[in-house]
């Protein structure tokens, strides 16, 4: 089975608002896969329904080979969790909340110890053990949520908006974890994140508007269709540039051009090689395909 997660004709509404309207898409066995959207797209009643927290309305969504209607429990095996906001219990001590959280999935005793030494060693948090999670600092707690969600060593990692608010250092250290889980364990990621070059390095990306599907494809495929190109030209004047009759914005020591596809950019350069003597081609990047496709900027915060 090459599809881990599939969802068909999915529907749910609050009232009379539709949150989520026939939403159907696949998600293949060890891909990153970001799943784009505005603040009440509809991404969180997504997963939401996913995890077996809420109720669909009508449609099949299927997990790990496993309808959610059906088989819940082992739905939820297969799903390791990191929410927007951090479930931890405050008032706990971090081993106390792995702990209370490995017991849900039958580990204990020396199974969970082997388990807590392998993740301590994976996020480097051994030394926060004992702390109180009220005390952390968000990048420290994040660690520990993205270690809950991986206490049972899950075939799915669903990560909500999981870098929101992290310094870079701590946004770094938890890529690099992902990243190693998935070229040693195979994991799928599936990711909601408001930070476009997160979903840049994503194998397939599917954007919702209004609890629809907008775009869908890879993000090479999503900027060729949506975004265009941008051709800078280093040392030529005003007037050499207006040869080429396209728009474009002075920058340091260049113009900069803007072109709807890189066969576009290709033409140029053929046409007036006096010109291109000193340039680069840069593809666009999501946020302009972001834009391009729901008309919105993406921006940080609570989303649904």
């Amino acid at each position: 089975m090459n599809e881990v997660i599939e969802i068909k004709n999915l529907y749910k509404s609050y009232g009379e608002v539709k949150a989520v309207q026939d939403l159907s898409f696949k998600v293949k066995k060890g891909e990153l896969f970001a799943f784009l959207g505005v603040n009440g797209a509809g991404k969180s009643t997504t997963i939401s329904i996913m995890c077996s927290a809420l109720k669909k309305d009508s449609g099949s969504v299927v997990i790990n080979g496993n309808d959610i209607d059906k088989e819940s429990d082992d739905t939820k095996r297969a799903l390791g969790i990191v929410f927007q906001n951090s479930v931890l219990d405050k008032s706990l001590s971090v081993y106390d909340n792995l702990r209370s959280r490995a017991s849900v999935y039958g580990i204990h005793g020396a199974d969970f110890k082997k388990r807590l030494d392998e993740l301590c060693e994976l996020l480097d948090f051994k030394d926060l053990l004992k702390r109180t999670v009220g005390k952390l600092s968000g990048g420290q707690k994040r660690k520990i949520d993205v270690a809950r969600a991986l206490i049972h060593k899950p075939k799915i990692l669903v990560l909500d908006e999981p870098t929101t608010g992290l310094d870079p250092q701590t946004r770094l250290t938890l890529w690099t974890v992902v990243e190693n889980l998935r070229k040693t364990e195979n994991m799928t990621v599936f990711l909601t994140t408001h930070y476009m070059e997160e979903a840049a390095d994503a194998d397939y990306v599917v954007i919702i508007d209004a609890g629809k599907i907008v775009a869908e494809g890879t993000p090479i495929q999503l900027k060729n269709k949506y975004a265009g190109d941008y051709v800078t030209i280093y040392g030529i004047d005003d007037k050499t540039a207006d040869m080429l009759n396209i728009p474009y914005e002075k920058v340091s020591g260049a113009h900069r051009f803007s072109v709807d596809s890189t066969a576009r950019a290709t033409e140029l350069i053929k046409k007036y090689p006096e010109i291109f003597n000193d340039y680069e081609v840069v593809k666009g990047k999501m946020d302009a395909v972001f834009l391009a496709v729901t008309g919105k900027k993406l921006e940080g915060g609570d989303n649904k």
